[in-house]
């Protein structure tokens, strides 16, 4: 991977470009009309042979166990080819950044905290417009096929202005494993072996746009969580639905408000206090939905998929995250005049 690290243009104009989009439509086409996810269903079969190798190994006390072990990393050699030809080779692409023509600096305190009250502006103007009172919290009207099929209009209007962002031929669908992935804190994943964005269907509503609109922007090829997270964001704020507007600065205030309490808890404290309760309480309620599913195991997942993170060009791990608060900054400084 070093090589792909290394020629990063390359990989922009030849896979990222070239190959991958052809790739995407071509998995999507193939696995969109099944009614039920084929992503979650291969990752059980992979993981009941595994578990099946396992037991065998044990049942036959361990006999001709190199050449078992052998033709087991073969197949996991096949698994790990597929992930990057697929899709893994998008983590080294060129920056977001210098494919939407932002000069990316470190942003300053100012700016961050510019950014954030701009943020809190638009939240709660949207939460007002909605319920009509700054008290009462938003509660999103849709079926989970509503929000899937309005996801896509926010893309179509995005790549009037962003064509390297245009999606088309879609493949979302809720994962039927959304209890695993409650318990293991994830909104959704895509399986690069079969182009299906997966939905965690059980969390709050309110934070369903962003997530499907994050998915997608996996499935058009931003690898990287902090892009594909600032890539949902334009996707569910493009949107002409009310509700993604207000998901779209829900999500922005969530990564921003992070940023400055890791430089200011006080004013970070006062930033909220600025907030609509309606706002608030809707917060609140996602905080208590992730809660009911805290577990001891949570905190490993969380390294391992870390570990995974760090492993593919994201140095940071799972804190890359937060640098989706650099993208938001040129965004709202370019578009917006903050």
């Amino acid at each position: 991977m070093r090589l792909a690290e290394e020629n990063s243009a390359f990989i922009e104009r030849f896979y990222s470009n070239g190959i991958y989009p052809i790739i995407s439509w071509f998995l999507r086409k193939l696995f969109d009309w099944i009614p039920y996810s084929v992503g979650d269903l291969l990752l059980a079969i992979l993981i009941l042979l595994f578990l099946r190798f396992i037991f065998l190994l044990f049942k036959n006390k361990f006999k001709n166990i190199l050449p078992k072990i052998t033709h087991f990393v073969a197949f996991l050699s096949i698994i790990y080819f597929c992930f990057y030809l697929f899709w893994g080779l998008n983590y080294y692409r060129e920056p977001l950044a210098k494919n939407l023509g932002y000069k990316q600096n470190k942003y300053t305190k100012d700016q961050l905290i510019k950014s954030t009250k701009f943020i809190v502006k638009e939240l709660n103007y949207y939460q007002h417009k909605i319920t009509g009172n700054d008290s009462i919290q938003v509660e999103s009207p849709y079926s989970t096929n509503e929000l899937y099929k309005l996801s896509l209009k926010g893309y179509k209007n995005l790549e009037n202005d962003f064509s390297q962002l245009s999606y088309h031929t879609s493949s979302l669908k809720s994962s039927s494993m959304n209890l695993l992935q409650s318990y293991n804190g994830t909104s959704g994943y895509l399986n690069p072996l079969t182009g299906e964005a997966h939905i965690n269907d059980k969390i709050p509503k309110t934070s369903f746009p962003t997530t499907v609109c994050h998915e997608i922007a996996h499935q058009i090829g931003f690898a990287a969580e902090n892009e594909a997270n600032f890539v949902g964001f334009l996707a569910a704020n493009y949107n002409d639905d009310i509700y993604f507007k207000y998901a779209s600065y829900k999500m922005a205030f969530g990564y921003s408000i992070s940023e400055v309490r890791k430089r200011n808890p006080e004013l970070s404290s006062q930033l909220w206090q600025t907030v609509n309760k309606g706002v608030l309480k809707d917060f609140n309620a996602s905080y208590k939905f992730w809660q009911q599913y805290k577990n001891p195991f949570e905190p490993l997942v969380k390294k391992s998929y870390n570990a995974y993170l760090k492993a593919n060009k994201q140095a940071k791990g799972i804190d890359s995250y937060n640098y989706v608060v650099d993208l938001l900054i040129s965004y709202f400084e370019e578009t917006k005049r903050i």
